[in-house]
């Protein structure tokens, strides 16, 4: 019975984990869902594959890093917000609505994003793996790879939710660019890699 609980405690530790530092992602998996339907580009397993393919790179950095095999710079990680700046951007200089839509390359541009998005998951993965021994660690991996399919299914409902698609088709041209601007501009800022420029250039 000890044995159960402690196998309970560490499921809904796993989950806490995946929740607080991925609820951002249901957004952008909205997006991608939405982009799938209407443009057709991602495809729907390119999303669901990119998902897995980008949170499971920042799953083994963090225990790589937790290990003591690797040190991370935390600050430079903010560089990855310029990849959903540069979508946006280009989105928004699109000339059709076609266009508008921040356009994702297959299932590595998709992971790319994801990469980006959860780049200080890190920050919070590393602390608790250096705590999990080998079993609570393959305990958490597994919840996270249910959690991974949780999250596409929700953002696959939402994307196809009628008031999220009208809303995304009529404010489209500007919305999603903004939301991929406003995603970048947030890890650049909370990185701290802009005071880290700043101070190497003087």
């Amino acid at each position: 019975m000890p044995g159960m609980l402690d196998l309970l405690g560490t499921v809904a530790g796993a989950a806490v984990v995946f929740a607080a530092t991925d609820i951002d992602d249901i957004v952008i998996l909205t997006l991608f869902f939405i982009a799938a339907r209407t443009t057709g580009r991602p495809r729907t397993w390119q999303i669901v594959a990119g998902q897995y393919l980008g949170i499971g790179a920042l799953v083994l950095a963090s225990a790589v890093v937790a290990a003591g095999l690797l040190v991370l710079p935390e600050e430079w990680t903010g560089l990855l917000g310029l990849l959903p700046i540069a979508l946006g951007v280009r989105a928004l200089l699109g000339r059709d609505e076609e266009q508008a839509a921040p356009v994702v390359a297959g299932t590595l541009g998709v992971a790319g994003v994801t990469i980006a998005n959860g780049a200080d998951n890190v920050a919070v993965y590393v602390p608790v793996f250096r705590t999990l021994g080998p079993a609570d660690t393959a305990v958490f991996v597994l919840v996270f790879v249910v959690l991974i399919a949780a999250w596409c299914a929700a953002g696959a409902w939402l994307g196809s939710h009628p008031r999220v698609t009208r809303l995304v088709e009529r404010a489209g041209q500007w919305l999603v660019p903004v939301v991929f601007i406003a995603i970048g501009v947030v890890i650049v800022a909370t990185s701290g890699v802009v005071g880290h420029l700043i101070d190497l250039a003087t």
